[in-house]
């Protein structure tokens, strides 16, 4: 039986982090290195999935499906990360990302990624959720690009 989670659960709210850039962070050009953001993004994208479960310990990312850098962030520039929950399949929950550079409102990375619940042996399982409709009518936008990543795999 599926669990329908109610219509404004903490569980489904923006997950949002934030990093101040420094020298270690960069790559031989002087900006951001992408091994670094993608690992920002995961964390964050990993996170917004492991409230919707509610078992951190349950969770295992198992694809990033694409990291599109459009401005590069040099040191010194603050990275704020914004997750949400976009799609939930039987065993699986897709997050789409975004990264905003200082006070910009302008997005310059997208990501998505999806993880699996898997058991303590590392089996996956049916987590039985569902996102409730009206999350799904309000985060259209969002909901509609996880859907078409799902339906790639």
């Amino acid at each position: 039986m599926n669990k329908i989670l109610s219509s404004t659960p903490a569980n489904l709210r923006l997950t949002k982090t934030a990093h101040l850039v420094k020298y270690s962070d960069l790559n031989h050009h002087g900006t951001l290195f992408a091994g670094k953001m993608s690992e920002w993004l995961v964390e964050t994208s990993f996170i917004a999935a492991a409230r919707f479960l509610g078992r951190p310990e349950d969770i295992v990312c198992i694809q990033v499906h694409g990291i599109k850098f459009t401005k590069p962030a040099r040191r010194g520039d603050l990275v704020e990360i914004q997750t949400q929950v976009g799609h939930v399949g039987k065993k699986s929950i897709t997050v789409i990302a975004k990264a905003y550079l200082n006070t910009n409102v302008e997005v310059v990375i997208d990501c998505s990624a999806t993880f699996v619940s898997v058991d303590q042996n590392g089996h996956s399982y049916e987590h039985g959720l569902k996102l409730p409709q009206d999350y799904i009518d309000s985060h259209s936008d969002i909901c509609e690009k996880a859907e078409r990543i799902y339906n790639k795999k």
